[in-house]
């Protein structure tokens, strides 16, 4: 088989979460241009709106779709809204998450612990269930791609929830990949590396930053569409026999991460 038609997503529906930004976006992108057609979901309508027109003028399909990813009565609207549109759900993209305040460990308060993790975590697995029921409940084959980080694998100062979070992500993908094999549901994630986005500009463009980059072996922060191999793998027919893997696309920088 040719790669172009290994990796084609005609036919395949797709729901981005956070896709009014960053890497969301990005990922929306990538979907659309290979065939899927896309839910995008996020809080800021506005950006959803003008994501969809950007999409359909490339001669692709998209919806905008408004939710908190925290509000599961919400995010079971979204899914409907979805489905209405292109049918079931056959790629979910559980990418929303927040970035924790440069907060020491025992500084960290309960709510902002709950808060990260509510996003970072919880939504994830709450998502991910939803997506699952659907393709069960149509025998529908597909794929689920949580999003990681290289902080799931070492933690720096300041991030204990983040790290945390991003921890379990991996653990949870683990456990539904081996629950929804069977299936025919694919779950697996993707642990990026350092990404300049709205979270983390103001941090990744000061002097911290410019450590950073030093650190990484290839001695750049992530581009766009530097996670696009990874998404369409995971997300296409190329990664039929891939589950409960999380592919690290970072420069290098876990094998060397410092605390």
């Amino acid at each position: 088989m040719k790669a172009a038609d290994l990796f084609n997503l005609k036919g395949r529906v797709a729901l981005v979460t956070g896709a009014s930004s960053g890497l969301g976006q990005q990922f929306a992108r990538a979907l659309a241009d290979n065939g899927a057609a896309v839910a995008l979901v996020a809080r800021r309508a506005d950006r959803l709106a003008a994501l969809k027109t950007e999409i359909e003028s490339k001669g692709g399909r998209a919806v905008a779709i408004e939710a908190d990813v925290t509000d599961r009565a919400a995010m079971a609207r979204a899914f409907d809204a979805a489905e209405k549109a292109f049918g079931t759900i056959t790629i979910l993209v559980n990418n929303a998450g927040i970035a924790q305040s440069s907060t020491r460990a025992i500084e960290v308060t309960p709510e902002e612990w709950r808060k990260v993790l509510s996003v970072d975590l919880d939504a994830v697995f709450h998502n991910a269930q939803e997506a699952a029921r659907r393709m069960l409940a149509v025998k529908q084959p597909g794929a689920i791609i949580n999003i990681s980080s290289v902080l799931g694998f070492g933690v720096s100062k300041g991030v204990a929830s983040y790290a945390t979070a991003k921890a379990a992500v991996i653990q949870v993908t683990k456990a539904l990949a081996v629950e929804l094999a069977f299936k025919g549901v694919r779950v697996n994630a993707i642990a990026p590396g350092w990404f300049v986005t709205e979270i983390n500009d103001k941090y990744l463009l000061g002097e911290a930053g410019a450590a950073l980059k030093r650190d990484i072996p290839m001695g750049r922060f992530g581009n766009d569409g530097d996670l696009d191999g990874a998404l369409l793998l995971l997300a296409s027919d190329a990664g039929s026999y891939i589950t409960g893997a999380t592919l690290v696309v970072d420069g290098g920088q876990v094998v060397q991460i410092k605390g």
